[in-house]
């Protein structure tokens, strides 16, 4: 049987992170995943795209998987918010908060590549792919995991266990950990267009009483779109032709871009709220989608899951340099307490945003409204929104404050750095 420090199971983009981040720890690393890993030569820029919030790029960077995406990724520079029908808007200008950019977009496939890639330099770490999770119990050491393959099957002990196995989480079920689930009855459409105005590195988002519309700026002045409508209504949008599309999508967001031209292939997924009950159990913890998966509204999802990672790994290394054990209860305790206030925060923000700016009671219109003036005009109010949507709430990780990205093009990121470090 095979020993090993943590094994982390789920090779996506939060445990592949959570893996480079432990390289060099001096830990025993070990991964499953159940597609073989590969960098795809033919990612498709068309495709699902990420809003990586400025403490995400700040990781990367520190991780050394940056420098591998930069070319395809596209800096966020401003941020434009605004409600359908209604008075009031909140601009956002990272000039203004001395920044060179909010964070940036990155075509997914583009990150996986460069995760991939990166992981390929690890030097500690065991990957067991295309393999799967089917068993586990504890034993007087650690966990004992049962991994299958075409090969037949390996028994892997860990000290520490580790879910990334996303929203449908195996570790997850098998530690039996209940989750709470909220159906939004809305589905979300991702795709891609043309507009007629160039975007110049500005995100918008759009709320509107049937859902959020976000677009994304990109590279070859193209736009990632996630247009947010109520299930009842995604298999008629899903039928419509490319025409169409566009259509709904100026009713949505209006023409405050120009005219919408060649849509890409469109993508869509129900939305369902999903919270693990808990997110450790004896030398075991969840990370990532396993943990929570939540609304798309603010583009919160890998960020929050890749904050999980990071302070995970800085927990790690240090209780292994202490000589502790990486499966404490103590260490799990803190892990918890850590990712409280960023997890329920964040978690709590997209699910509030996601009702109360879809409500069409009168009252309530004109408080958003409101709201929305105040934030754009009360600096207290904006550099706090700033602060978190860069992925600044509670503890914010070590490698998340390493402020390479604005350096790098000569900038100062201010006091929204101060306040973190000082976290």
């Amino acid at each position: 049987m095979n020993d090993f420090d943590v094994l982390i199971v789920g090779g996506g983009l939060v445990g592949t992170s959570l893996a480079i981040a432990l390289d060099g720890s001096g830990l025993r690393v070990a991964q499953v995943e159940a597609v073989a890993p590969q960098i795809d030569p033919n990612a498709n820029p068309e495709e699902r795209s990420l809003a990586l919030a400025r403490a995400s790029v700040n990781a990367l960077t520190a991780l050394g998987v940056w420098p591998l995406v930069e070319a395809k990724a596209t800096p966020i520079r401003r941020v434009h918010v605004s409600r359908r029908g209604e008075f009031g808007s909140v601009r956002l200008d990272a000039a203004e908060h001395g920044l060179d950019a909010f964070g940036a977009t990155c075509p997914a496939r583009e990150l996986g590549n460069g995760l991939f890639a990166r992981i390929a330099r690890c030097t500690n770490l065991v990957r067991y792919a295309p393999a799967k999770l089917t068993a586990i119990e504890n034993d007087a050491d650690g966990i004992v995991a049962s991994v299958t393959a075409d090969t037949g099957e390996t028994r892997l002990r860990t000290r520490l266990l580790v879910g990334a196995d996303g929203t449908a989480s195996f570790v997850r079920s098998a530690l039996g950990i209940g989750v709470d689930k909220f159906d939004y009855a809305q589905t979300a459409f991702v795709a891609t267009v043309q507009p007629e105005r160039a975007m110049d590195g500005c995100a918008y988002e759009r709320f509107t009483a049937t859902g959020p519309v976000a677009l994304l700026p990109l590279a070859d002045r193209r736009a990632g779109v996630v247009m947010t409508v109520p299930a009842d209504e995604s298999k008629r949008i899903a039928a419509l032709d490319d025409a169409g599309f566009v259509a709904e999508l100026h009713e949505r967001f209006g023409y405050r871009l120009g005219r919408f031209s060649r849509p890409g292939r469109r993508i869509s997924h129900p939305l369902v709220r999903t919270l693990a009950q808990r997110l450790a159990a004896p030398r075991a913890v969840l990370v990532g989608n396993a943990a929570q998966t939540i609304h798309p509204i603010g583009a919160q999802g890998f960020n929050l899951g890749l904050r999980d990672a990071l302070t995970l790994a800085e927990l790690l290394v240090a209780q292994s340099r202490a000589g502790g054990d990486v499966g404490a209860v103590a260490l799990l305790e803190r892990y918890v307490e850590l990712r409280r206030d960023d997890r329920e925060g964040t978690a709590s923000m997209s699910d509030g945003l996601a009702r109360w700016t879809a409500s069409e009671a009168l009252p309530l219109k004109l408080l958003r409204s409101l709201g929305l003036i105040a934030i754009d005009r009360v600096a207290p109010l904006k550099q706090a929104l700033v602060a978190r949507g860069m992925g600044f709430r509670g503890h914010a990780p070590a490698l998340a404050l390493r402020n390479g990205f604005a350096e790098k093009a000569g900038t100062n990121a201010g006091s929204i750095f101060a306040t973190a470090e000082e976290r």
